[in-house]
């Protein structure tokens, strides 16, 4: 089949085809000569000038600093306010906010869902779920979730020293409550999560420092701990059982406070009692001795007059408990009449 190019061509310039010969470099140099901006070189030299000028000057934040680095490299970091760089990409600028609280979250459900960079959820996801599953110290499993709050204070190491800053942060504190929450028992997970806080952020801090990471945790708050789902009926009554035999054990040391003082008291007393009662007996038994010996000896200077006085002695001892009493003289043949004048319904006193 025969062509006719003379036709083609034709065509091709009738449409606007590109069929003909490319344009050569120099004609597209020459084009360029020719062609003149406007304002000539001084604009030129203007457009130049902003450009340098807005790549160079930059300005920082109260609450951030800037890292520069030249061709990639680190120079120096710079602190708020109104600064400058060298420009056109030879130094670059990364700023880094140094004031903000920002938050790593371990099985919490997001708070605010706009911020899901700032929470860690694992209500859904199994390999997070065991994230917050622990074996405790007595061996058993609690499910502790809990929040990181950690702010950076170190741009350079936080820019350069970790790939992945957020991803060691994550891993360090999980290690660090694992550790924690090993060395107690599950009663002790779930009352003093105050005391395990403080140690797991002690334990994440000096972790992050020999990593080199840059950050400082500000706290770490521990959410509401307890036992998986499954077996939390048998943990309640575990825990129910374990309370009841508590409160015995409290009932019986509470009777046994009360019983064995009063048992050792009363011991005491009766012990006292017979220490007195023997020494009065012997105190008496002595003043008994005593006093007979003096006897003795006032007898032995003067009988019969320590015998009359004696028996005197006994007689008026004697005579008041014997009631009404007749003396009568033996040698007497006759009793003298008596008037009794003191008379009381006919009963003679």
């Amino acid at each position: 089949m025969n062509w006719d190019w003379e036709k083609l061509k034709d065509r091709q310039r009738q449409s606007g085809g590109g069929g003909g010969t490319p344009p050569q470099v120099e004609d597209i140099i020459n084009k360029f000569k020719e062609f003149k901006l406007p304002g000539g070189p001084i604009l030129i030299i203007i457009v130049l000038f902003v450009i340098v000028v807005w790549t160079s000057v930059f300005r920082i934040q109260v609450d951030e600093v800037g890292v520069i680095q030249r061709f990639g490299k680190y120079v120096r970091t710079e602190t708020s306010g109104l600064n400058w760089k060298l420009p056109l990409g030879i130094e670059t600028l990364s700023k880094v906010n140094v004031t903000q609280i920002r938050t790593e979250g371990f099985g919490a459900a997001l708070v605010d869902p706009r911020e899901k960079s700032r929470f860690r959820y694992t209500g859904s996801s199994e390999s997070h779920n065991n994230m917050t599953l622990m074996l405790t110290g007595d061996l058993n499993v609690a499910e502790v979730p809990w929040i990181v709050q950690y702010k950076v204070k170190d741009p350079y190491n936080y820019l350069f020293k970790v790939r992945d800053v957020q991803r060691i942060l994550v891993d360090m504190s999980e290690a660090s409550m694992r550790l924690v929450v090993g060395d107690r028992s599950i009663n002790e997970v779930i009352s003093k999560r105050n005391e395990i806080a403080v140690e797991a952020k002690e334990q994440l801090q000096k972790e992050l420092d020999q990593a080199e990471t840059g950050i400082h945790v500000v706290t770490i708050e521990m959410k509401k701990t307890n036992v998986p789902k499954p077996v939390q009926p048998s943990f309640n009554e575990v825990n129910q059982a374990t309370q009841e035999k508590e409160q015995m054990i409290y009932q019986a040391k509470e009777d046994y406070n009360k019983a064995i003082p009063a048992a050792r008291g009363e011991a005491e007393r009766t012990i006292r009692a017979g220490e007195g009662y023997a020494l009065d007996r012997i105190n008496r038994a002595k003043g008994d001795a005593n006093r007979f010996n003096a006897l003795y000896k006032e007898y032995a200077k003067a009988k019969d007059i320590t015998k009359r006085r004696l028996y005197l002695e006994a007689l008026k001892e004697l005579f008041p408990k014997l009631g009404q009493k007749f003396i009568i003289d033996s040698n007497q043949k006759n009793l003298l009449p008596l008037l009794n004048l003191n008379k009381d319904n006919g009963v003679i006193k």
